[in-house]
């Protein structure tokens, strides 16, 4: 790899796997505090959950940017994966949403 690449790995791709995963984990805690009937926490944990997820996204929206405006990328393993834990972040997350409301509506009965 590249000093180049490197870089770019450091700057773009890293950043994308670390907040994805770290929003991933804190709506995993958000689920297990509503399943605590914590739902005030839960919300909080789920926020911070979305706040990192906004900004994983933003750095693959700049990729994406860049690449419309012509600049390219060598796309290698490290990437894909990059790609595949913000989408499953993403995806989990959306779903822990729909988790934690149903424990939500089963609290009020």
């Amino acid at each position: 790899m590249t000093e180049e690449q490197e870089k770019f790995m450091e700057e773009n791709v890293f950043p994308i796997i670390s907040l994805a995963g770290e929003s991933k984990s804190l709506a995993y805690e958000a689920l297990k505090l509503a399943k605590e009937n914590k739902f005030n926490e839960s919300d909080e944990k789920m926020q911070e959950a979305d706040k990192l997820l906004l900004q994983s996204h933003q750095y693959q929206t700049d990729l994406i940017t860049k690449e419309a405006d012509g600049e390219k990328f060598v796309i290698n393993l490290l990437f894909i994966h990059a790609q595949d834990h913000l989408m499953t972040a993403i995806s989990e997350k959306n779903l822990i949403n729909e988790l934690i409301d149903i424990l939500k509506m089963n609290n009020k009965k």
